[in-house]
């Protein structure tokens, strides 16, 4: 289990802080399948599920009136609506009662593959090193630091690192000490104060996510006691180290205010800074990297509008740097002097530049507030910027080339003399050397500005997590720690060159200098591509289009057109589907199981695969997935009757759409903290965050985006007296971005609507105590992914769990 720093200096500039929420249409058909209500494989509860009460209710809108007799679990606090849902957990513990053992068996397996030592390796921060670990038998981290002089060197720590030789060190924050007082922790922002004598961070208790603000002052370890504010979502420190800005939430969990509060002047109420109005509109705060500009963001999902605050004069008030414009957004960043900005507003008032494409920016601190940027860089035409972080000598760019994702760096600062646009060629980008294209890219704290070295944790299916250290000024790399996996038999593993790997799509090593070719081949990433074979295809969806489809298994356990499998899905937000290594997932792997990882539309990719997927484009997104099951499943990857599926949030709409559509398509479904109840979600704009949803979902006030999103929305469209895939079903009662009800209506509609014998293996569980992340820590999500796998291994097959 890797752990990544919380002290980030800055959140990705294109990171939405947005939540990951959230019969018309005609079925696609797939292969002929058997009728899962005619031949049960696994035994049923003695017990018959529980009947939720009905209560009448009309729901009208645009000329249309409809029952829904299940509104009434819109009131969370109703008893009986507690009752309803202790009586699905038990009904879930009688289902799941035979899987005891093998819940076990899964479980030692997860818990023995963790390495002894779960730690990060140091990073610098001025003349400290900061790290994270889990201490042996705890669930969560402790985030620690040591001071470090320059003399000694990063070569130095690193080796005592390796040695686990460590000098003084100082407990900043422990997780396991606040789980331990308040049974729930969820720690959502940490700064560190730029002198390093105070902490900031954000603390959930409850799993409702309204976050408290904490100072800690790091000489005695006390809290400071005006510090302390609910509803705070982020934080930024100015220079002078006692003047901290952060933004609230409104009733409705939408961040809309920043305020400053000034530490040692108890006399000083905290001041309000700025305020958004405009309700779909989020306000985000953060420190350009070299700490002397706060920026104030307010982002639509569509939209964006940036003001600036000199950090060494705070006090001085706010400046707009350009006007909303509807359609465009754009992020800056500060280098002596100079503003980059990352945007994708027209390159001139004739062009209509809107589509997504990102450029970047360049304006002297003076002519911020000009009308026209002058200089402008831009991507080749087989590539796409999608985020930047820059430093004293370097700007790092994230890019997307030719459909894969790649970071390079550019030397600073740049001199475009009479010449105001170039491309991205002409700056002599170093791209940093990646094992393969299907590498997922998670960036480090990164925090010290004058740095030259960039830190990077790259994992993909299989290939265990590294931190990987990119020395920018030198272009060479080094491996600085890989991910420990235990209890994997010896021949598993590989060591393989970086260039090795996908070098035809992916690196073109002709085009490094010798010296880092030399580094290349000294340096080698530990994978386990011998035994498990990870690939990527291209899925023919309705409409033409491709879509990338990622499917694992075991070289040796895998069998063509016998073996089960799990399609998981997510498609929205623009946000691309999680792929990184999970040891967890050798548990499936070694029994023969096909896990494939859909990047439908709505997702991330190009500048345009959120589009075509989002919106009155909802569908296609739907539509890709079940594209996929059914390559799964006539290429034979997977048996034609043991295809599972699964959706976190907004995936579970996703998955549930696909499973209304398409119903014999898949034999059983894992919908986790799922959206599902789009329709009636949407039409009440009083729920948090729902008005940041029309962007995504479309806004049902207007009759044509009402009309799509009820054709597809699962609680809506469950087909009549149909034979449904098993589902286990899970919700948070104190989930604030989902709501508990929309899992517990959706499981009463099916028993209710479709086969009564098929609706029996539809379960619920709720964790009556957590939120919308769950519990959080290291053996608790290992119990939880013991019990969905042995979930679907009682409901596809295998139960016995052998290997």
């Amino acid at each position: 289990m890797a752990l990544l720093s919380l002290l980030v200096s800055k959140p990705s500039l294109k990171t939405s802080f947005l939540p990951l929420t959230s019969h018309l249409i005609p079925i696609i058909p797939s292969s002929p399948l058997s009728s899962h209500c005619t031949t049960p494989t696994f035994p049923l509860p003695s017990q018959s599920p529980p009947v939720p009460k009905k209560r009448p209710f009309n729901i009208s809108a645009h000329t249309r009136t409809w029952q829904d007799p299940y509104h009434w679990m819109r009131n969370a606090k109703d008893p009986d609506f507690v009752d309803y849902l202790n009586q699905e957990n038990s009904y879930a513990q009688a289902f799941m009662a035979d899987t005891q053992n093998l819940q076990r068996t899964l479980l030692e397996e997860m818990k023995n593959r963790l390495p002894t030592q779960i730690s990060t390796p140091p990073e610098r921060w001025g003349h400290w090193l900061y790290y994270q670990y889990i201490p042996e038998g705890k669930e969560y981290p402790v985030l620690c630091r040591r001071l470090e002089t320059e003399e000694s060197g990063l070569l130095k720590t690193l080796l005592n690192y390796a040695k686990g030789h460590f000098g003084m060190e100082q407990v900043l924050l422990d997780w396991n000490q606040i789980a331990e007082q308040y049974g729930y922790v969820h720690v959502g922002t940490c700064r560190v104060s730029p002198d390093h004598k105070f902490l900031a961070y954000t603390l959930d208790i409850t799993g409702n996510e309204q976050f408290l603000l904490q100072v800690k002052d790091l000489s005695n370890g006390y809290i400071v006691s005006r510090s302390q504010v609910d509803g705070v979502v982020s934080l930024a420190w100015a220079q002078d180290s006692t003047t901290l800005f952060y933004t609230v939430s409104d009733e409705n969990q939408r961040p809309y205010r920043v305020l400053f509060t000034k530490l040692g002047s108890d006399e000083i109420d905290d001041v309000p800074v700025f305020t958004e109005s405009n309700s779909s509109f989020c306000v985000d705060i953060t420190s350009t990297k070299d700490g002397k500009f706060i920026t104030v963001n307010s982002n639509s999902r569509t939209s964006s509008e940036v003001y600036v605050i000199d950090a060494t004069n705070p006090l001085d008030g706010l400046q707009r740097v350009r006007e909303r414009v509807s359609g465009v957004r754009y992020f800056l960043e500060h280098h002596y002097g100079v503003f980059y900005i990352l945007t994708n507003a027209p390159l001139s008032e004739s062009e209509d530049r809107l589509d997504g494409n990102y450029y970047l920016a360049q304006c002297q601190v003076g002519d911020i507030q000009s009308s026209d940027w002058q200089n402008f860089i831009l991507p080749s035409e087989d590539m796409s910027f999608q985020d930047m972080d820059i430093f004293n000598g370097h700007l790092v760019l994230f890019v997307n080339k030719k459909s894969f994702p790649a970071l390079c760096s550019v030397n600073l600062p740049i001199k475009f003399n009479s010449v105001n646009q170039l491309e991205i060629e002409n700056l002599d980008p170093w791209f940093f050397p990646l094992p393969s294209s299907q590498c997922n890219i998670v960036p480090g704290s990164n925090h010290d500005f004058m740095n030259p070295v960039y830190r990077v944790v790259l994992s993909s299916p299989v290939m265990p997590g590294v931190v990987v250290d990119y020395n920018m000024s030198e272009q060479i790399f080094s491996i600085v720690q890989q991910e420990k996996v235990r209890d994997i038999p010896g021949d598993c593993g590989s060591c393989s060159l970086a260039y090795e790997l996908d070098t035809s799509e992916h690196l073109d090593p002709l085009n490094y200098k010798d010296k880092n070719n030399l580094n290349i081949e000294l340096q080698r990433w530990k994978d386990f591509s011998g035994a498990y074979c990870c690939k990527t295809k291209e899925v023919i969806s309705h409409d033409g289009v491709r879509v990338p489809l990622t499917i694992l298994y075991s070289r040796k356990a895998w069998q063509r057109g016998q073996s089960p499998g799990l399609l998981e899905g997510y498609g929205a937000y623009g946000e691309v589907l999680d792929k990184s290594w999970c040891s967890d997932r050798l548990s499936l792997l070694d029994r023969g199981w096909v896990l494939a990882f859909a990047d439908v539309r709505g997702g991330g990719g190009h500048s345009l695969w959120h589009k075509y997927g989002s919106g009155l484009n909802k569908c296609n997104s739907i539509y890709d997935f079940i594209s996929c099951g059914n390559y799964l499943v006539s290429e034979g990857y997977v048996h034609r009757d043991q295809l599972g599926a699964i959706g976190f949030s907004a995936g579970g709409l996703l998955v549930g759409a696909a499973i209304n559509m398409n119903p014999n398509l898949f034999r059983a479904a894992i919908l986790k903290v799922p959206f599902l109840d789009a329709c009636n979600t949407l039409l009440d704009p009083s729920l948090p965050l729902t008005l940041l949803d029309y962007e995504e979902f479309g806004n049902p006030q207007i009759q044509s985006q009402f009309e799509s999103i009820l054709s597809y929305s699962p609680y809506d469209n469950i087909p009549r007296d149909a034979c449904l895939p098993s589902m286990l079903v899970t919700a948070s009662f104190h989930d604030s971005r989902v709501g508990v009800w929309e899992a517990a209506k959706w499981v009463a509609r099916t028993r209710d609507i479709a086969c009564s014998h098929c609706s029996r293996s539809v379960i619920l569980k709720t964790n009556m105590t957590g939120g919308h992340f769950g519990e959080g820590g290291c053996y608790s999500q290992c119990e939880e992914t013991a019990y969905d796998y042995a979930f679907l291994m009682k409901t596809i097959g295998n139960v016995n769990g052998n290997k």
